[in-house]
């Protein structure tokens, strides 16, 4: 049975979409120990998605794993999640009429067999009123993401302007890029038991 090593509702939602069939196992990762030891964004979402996956894999040797990780990235400064409502408002209007890029770094593991890869996308924002901003952040939604943001919510409060790369990449969970790596190096049924 495929594992998923994550605690997103977005991520089990999109895994879906992988397979019918999977099991969601939440590891406890403190993620500031990569924060301290890496200055790229591209080392920190990397380590922090292989400590996820090696966690689970410990207690699930034999099965595959899939772990993700994602940050958003604007003037070379990383958004985390907000802390609170008005950290939620004064991130949005940061990202207010700008664009920030969205790095996911993912690791597929079973048994011998390790994969990472990291996709980056770039969020184009629309310019946003303070009266939208509070509205959206009543909420709640911004709380649990990285940039205070979800693309799924788009359609109810219209922030973003546009995404260039990869969409499900936006939401933290690269769903095409994940898929194509699964098909290359976990062909068989069996791999994917």
């Amino acid at each position: 049975m495929i594992i998923l090593a994550s605690g997103s509702p977005r991520r089990r939602k999109l895994m879906e979409e992988i397979s019918s069939s999977f099991m969601v196992v939440i590891p406890t990762v403190d993620e500031s120990q990569s924060f301290k030891k890496y200055k790229s964004v591209r080392h920190i979402v990397k380590d922090v998605s292989y400590r996820k996956c090696l966690e689970v894999a410990k207690n699930y040797p034999h099965n595959l794993i899939i772990s993700a990780d994602t940050v958003v990235v604007m003037d070379k400064e990383i958004i985390g999640k907000p802390k609170d409502q008005e950290e939620a408002f004064n991130i949005l209007k940061k990202l207010s009429n700008r664009h920030h890029y969205v790095y996911t770094a993912y690791t597929l593991k079973k048994g011998d067999i390790l994969v990472q890869n990291i996709v980056k996308s770039t969020v184009y924002f629309n310019s946003l009123s303070d009266d939208l901003i509070h509205r959206y952040v009543a909420t709640s939604s911004p709380m649990d993401k990285a940039g205070a943001y979800g693309l799924q919510d788009n359609d109810h409060f219209p922030i973003i302007k546009k995404v260039v790369g990869s969409p499900t990449n936006v939401i933290g969970f690269p769903l095409e890029e994940i898929k194509r790596d699964l098909q290359k190096y976990f062909t068989t049924a069996e791999d994917l038991d």
